[in-house]
């Protein structure tokens, strides 16, 4: 069974940061491209950052490059998104994927059911 399980998402003012983490558990995750999305009421889903299974490519939407980072530790099965500079626009749940492909696209294979982050202005 796969299982994604988010952390971290809370109230925060304009300008300050948060750290999300995503658990991630299932026989085949560790090899797989992971990826943060968001999504904010009546708006559509959009991707944010992704990180290929080793690690070694990572990819931003525009809209976060610059202030935030995805990392991933295969070792504890978990993958991180620092997000500094946060906007109010930025208010949405974020959601953690994974997908045998990766990259920056929306259909993964695999999600959680995400964390809610809140920017005051």
């Amino acid at each position: 069974q796969v299982q994604l399980v988010e952390s971290g998402g809370g109230l925060v003012q304009a300008g300050g940061s948060l750290r999300l983490s995503c658990a991630h558990s299932g026989r085949i995750l560790s090899t797989y491209g992971m990826g943060w999305f968001r999504q904010a009421p009546g708006k559509e889903r959009e991707f944010v950052a992704a990180i290929s299974w080793r690690g070694r490519n990572t990819y931003y939407a525009d809209f976060v490059k610059g202030r935030f980072t995805i990392s991933r530790d295969n070792a504890k099965n978990t993958v991180s998104l620092q997000m500094n500079s946060l906007k109010p626009e930025d208010t949405a749940v974020y959601l953690c994927a994974a997908d045998s492909k990766g990259g920056p696209h929306l259909k993964y294979d695999y999600w959680g059911q995400g964390t809610q982050v809140t920017v005051s202005s």
